[in-house]
């Protein structure tokens, strides 16, 4: 973070409570700057709306007590700002209406573009040249264009959840750690004696805390029993409670005996879910697949890629460490085939497929899969 870059310009910092936010405001505090701080509440309903035994335990109150700390700490005002009615009318919509449609979507994709890049831009946002967060991802100037471009540690990189925020937002958006290692933002925060230091890291979608994700679904969708059927024979081994509590390629949480057993498709009209048996059966995996919608963060691939050959990158369809290589073909109209090198697990219709280049270095944006 370049100091002579920033120092001049009006900064907000998205402060979760977190350890990673934290140390981004630490990371301003020792360049003499104190930009102001912005807690995003967009926690689950009111109690008063939530049944008991739904047990919707949310860490929100205190993700803001450690906020307040580290915003007074560091001499920076901090606000709280209400984004809870945009985030259930938006992302929680986006999520129900994908799997009551079969799909899998990504909450978290969308909670970056639709609240912290955009209603909290729409509510605050706007009044400031750069919004700062805890992302492990960071940003380069090529050829006069900002892109977005991959973290040193492979197992945080989060440019997978940024790719579908718009170019104005990529152009406003700061990242001041993540040219660290997560081990390293660590050792900031514990030598620093941050009050979150060895707070854990929040798993799963970004409002639910401990909220159990089926039980999230079962609030909205209720259940909808159907057959499952083992997909080589053709026989019913059980019942599902409903094809949105499943995802293609799942293996834990069947419930079914003489296992294992893996999800391999939906058949939506009908009901019914597809299983194959095996520890490795090859119809979990998929080699061939396309993606459409395809949402460009800076530039387009900048060559052609219609021709059969189309052009060499590198993706992800989920939150790992690894980068897959493929060939990319584009179809037209923002459709692209993706050719797989190798056969991947666990390909599901309503995943974002992200593209980078062949380097996995520059990320060109996303497109949702579809078969």
């Amino acid at each position: 973070m370049n100091i002579e870059e920033i120092k001049d310009k009006r900064i907000a910092v998205l402060l979760s409570g977190g350890v990673d936010s934290s140390v981004v405001v630490y990371e301003f505090a020792r360049l003499g700057l104190h930009p102001d701080c912005f807690y995003i509440r967009i926690g689950p309903e009111a109690e008063a709306d939530v049944d008991d035994d739904a047990k919707w335990d949310c860490s929100s109150e205190e993700d803001l007590e450690m906020a307040t700390a580290v915003a007074h700490r560091y001499g920076c005002k901090l606000e709280v700002i209400d984004c809870h009615q945009e985030y259930w009318d938006q992302v929680t919509r986006y999520t129900m209406e994908k799997v009551k449609a079969g799909l899998t979507p990504n909450p978290d994709v969308m909670c970056n573009r639709l609240i912290k890049f955009g209603a909290f831009h729409e509510k605050k946002g706007f009044e400031y040249d750069l919004i700062a967060t805890g992302h492990y991802a960071q940003t380069e100037w090529i050829d006069g264009k900002k892109w977005l471009t991959t973290s040193p540690d492979p197992v945080k990189d989060q440019t997978d959840f940024l790719a579908q925020i718009y170019d104005w937002q990529l152009r406003k958006a700061l990242f001041p750690i993540g040219h660290y290692m997560k081990d390293e933002v660590r050792e900031i925060a514990e030598r620093e004696r941050l009050v979150n230091a060895k707070r854990k890291d929040s798993q799963g979608i970004c409002f639910l805390g401990k909220i159990n994700y089926n039980d999230y679904v079962r609030r909205y969708l209720g259940e909808n029993p159907g057959d499952v059927i083992e997909l080589e024979t053709g026989k019913k081994i059980g019942t599902h409670k409903g094809l949105w509590f499943h995802t293609i390629g799942q293996r834990k949480g069947l419930g079914f005996g003489g296992g294992p057993w893996f999800v391999i498709k939906k058949d939506i009209e009908h009901n019914i879910l597809y299983v194959a048996h095996g520890y490795d059966p090859m119809m979990a995996y998929k080699q061939e697949f396309r993606i459409h919608d395809f949402h460009f963060l800076t530039a387009d691939f900048g060559t052609d890629v219609s021709g059969s050959e189309g052009i060499r990158v590198t993706f992800k369809i989920r939150h790992t460490p690894e980068f897959l290589s493929a060939r990319l073909v584009d179809e037209g109209n923002g459709t692209y085939m993706v050719y797989a090198d190798k056969p991947i697990h666990g390909v599901a219709p309503g995943q974002f497929c992200v593209v980078y280049d062949e380097r996995h270095h520059r990320c060109y944006g996303s497109g949702e899969i579809v078969w």
